[in-house]
């Protein structure tokens, strides 16, 4: 039986008091990485952000087995990473300042960064191609740059399990292209990644895949799976075709 990460159940959530959420339950399995994905408006950025106890919410989340409800912040912040769209930082702190602050939770009140600290930080942002410009304020880089500083600030929280929504915004194609690389090796350590994403080819790289719809989840399963991609098809209305290509599954348009 595979152990879970994340499991939610009777989820419901509102933006701006519309419904946007409707009795989602979902598993998310330990050690790999799962892509939500659906067309707009489905609800993917608030179901992630549900998933981290970040938004109000009726139903149950449980991390690691936890009750995120009960669960001491200290010890889910050390649990969960989370990069979310547009995610602010002051402009005038230095790119290795912003990923220093991922390793907050691990550290005392006003203590000084450990030998650990600083080698997690530099880990992270030589992973993410962002050790050149630690020097460099936040302010001075293009938003691709941005980015990758703020997953650098994710990934150097260490946490075992690392929520992403749109992780991909602003990245051009190489960094997008190195981004499920990075993914990969994260789960080869034993970390479950979940992410919203937009770009279905990069999607299909995961292990599983979550399908949504107007609030409801249409279909779970693993992306290799024939019934994932007819899922994923109807979902956007056969506007998209799944294929084999150069060993990997990718979505085309018709």
């Amino acid at each position: 039986m595979k152990k879970l990460a994340v499991c939610a159940e009777g989820i419901s959530a509102s933006l701006s008091k519309v419904s946007v959420l409707h009795g989602i339950s979902v598993d998310i399995h330990a050690g790999r990485w799962t892509s939500i994905v659906g067309p707009n408006g489905a609800g993917k950025s608030t179901l992630l952000k549900v998933l981290a106890g970040l938004l109000p919410f009726t139903g149950t989340v449980t991390l690691h087995g936890q009750n995120i409800a009960t669960m001491p912040a200290r010890q889910r912040a050390q649990t969960l990473a989370w990069l979310g769209q547009g995610e602010a930082s002051a402009d005038d702190l230095s790119v290795w300042d912003v990923a220093l602050l991922g390793r907050i939770p691990h550290r005392p009140w006003l203590a000084a960064p450990s030998a650990q600290d600083l080698a997690a930080v530099e880990q992270a942002l030589r992973a993410t191609q962002a050790w050149d410009w630690r020097a460099r304020s936040l302010g001075q880089l293009s938003g691709g740059e941005r980015q990758r500083v703020l997953l650098a600030r994710a990934l150097a929280v260490q946490a075992p399990v690392l929520l992403m929504d749109e992780p991909l915004a602003n990245l051009d194609p190489p960094h997008q292209a190195d981004w499920p690389l990075l993914v990969r090796d994260l789960v080869a350590r034993g970390h479950t990644v979940v992410s919203v994403l937009h770009e279905l080819s990069i999607a299909l790289q995961a292990d599983d895949l979550l399908v949504l719809a107007q609030g409801r989840v249409t279909h779970a399963g693993p992306c290799a799976d024939p019934a994932t991609h007819r899922a994923l098809e109807q979902v956007f209305e056969h506007r998209i075709g799944i294929h084999r290509l150069s060993d990997q599954w990718v979505a085309l348009p018709k």
